[in-house]
């Protein structure tokens, strides 16, 4: 790899993607769609391309002279209008991928996630890669990354290889997405842990997914798809309490019970589908797979073919964590 283009640079996982080919030596050019992300990439050492997942000529442009291309930008957000998540999330992967076609760009990898499998009624808790896709995963994020995968793994051909690497619950240093809602929740009091939190969880340190990334480019079979993890799993009592505590803040004890948790899902889900009500619903099915039961990922595959291990252990991640909050 020589030369790289990467989407949602300016995004947690963007941002340290972009630190780890530099470091290795990898020019990097990554999609800027603003003028501060355009600021914020190239103090990273990137080249900005101005333009967004909805102009492919731009993102042709900016591939052009790229060999690889790593697709990291979508809507994380697990409550937006539905329409964002097509025009993000699938219509944003279907032009990418057809800029890279166009740019001759060699190797595609695009950043999947553990929740194409939440569909709220199968078991996550042993997932691995040949685990079959749901047929129908819940609506927004978990359903949209789903159409992008399908997108990315129906697109590789000859000449063109498209690989899936899916990392569980992304955390780590210079976290500006998951770890300030938590800590916002435990201050205000809204924070509580569904069922105890005393259930098995994956998690992937952001150096280990950005591992998995280039080990995905370098090495993936096209088509195909791998979990990335920090390995053995813990519950998630154990590690997001040790993930709270790096902020100076205690998470407590309070606890709600799953099948309550359930129906007030259900209930807000009902009220916010019938009634002009903005934002996310306080709680919601799509929670509920992700941070509520069981979530166990084997990346036995990714270590077999791909060589990859975590780079980065639990205890060493967290102790890098710095203060945001």
């Amino acid at each position: 790899m020589q030369r790289a283009f990467v989407t949602g640079g300016s995004g947690f996982l963007g941002r340290n993607l972009i630190r780890r080919l530099r470091a290795d030596g990898i020019a990097v050019v990554a999609l800027a769609r603003s003028p501060r992300a355009s600021e914020a990439v190239r103090a990273l050492g990137a080249t900005a391309a101005a333009g967004d997942l909805e102009d492919q000529a731009a993102m042709t442009t900016g591939m052009a002279g790229c060999d690889t291309v790593f697709h990291a930008a979508a809507c994380v957000e697990e409550w937006e209008p539905l329409d964002l998540y097509e025009r993000v999330n699938v219509a944003g992967t279907r032009r990418a991928l057809a800029a890279a076609q166009a740019a001759g760009v060699g190797c595609f990898v695009h950043v999947g996630t553990e929740a194409v499998f939440a569909d709220g009624r199968s078991p996550m808790d042993r997932l691995d890669d040949t685990t079959p896709l749901p047929e129908r995963p819940l609506a927004r994020y978990p359903a949209s990354k789903a159409a992008a995968e399908k997108l990315v793994r129906a697109a590789n051909a000859d000449g063109f290889r498209t690989v899936v690497i899916r990392p569980r619950l992304i955390w780590g240093r210079d976290d500006t997405s998951l770890l300030p809602k938590i800590i916002a929740a435990v201050r205000s009091g809204r924070f509580m842990w569904l069922d105890g939190g005393q259930f098995l969880t994956s998690t992937t340190h952001v150096d280990n997914v950005c591992e998995g990334l280039l080990r995905g480019a370098e090495l993936g079979r096209g088509g195909d798809a791998y979990f990335v993890t920090d390995g053995a799993p813990r519950t998630m009592h154990e590690f997001l309490g040790a993930l709270i505590r790096t902020q100076g803040v205690e998470p407590g004890e309070r606890a709600l019970p799953l099948w309550l948790a359930r129906i007030m899902a259900l209930s807000c889900e009902a009220l916010w589908s019938i009634l002009p009500l903005r934002g996310s619903p306080p709680i919601h099915r799509i929670a509920l797979c992700l941070a509520g039961q069981a979530v166990v990922c084997d990346d036995s595959r990714a270590r077999a073919e791909l060589g990859y291990r975590e780079i980065v252990t639990v205890e060493q991640g967290l102790a890098g964590v710095e203060r945001i909050c």
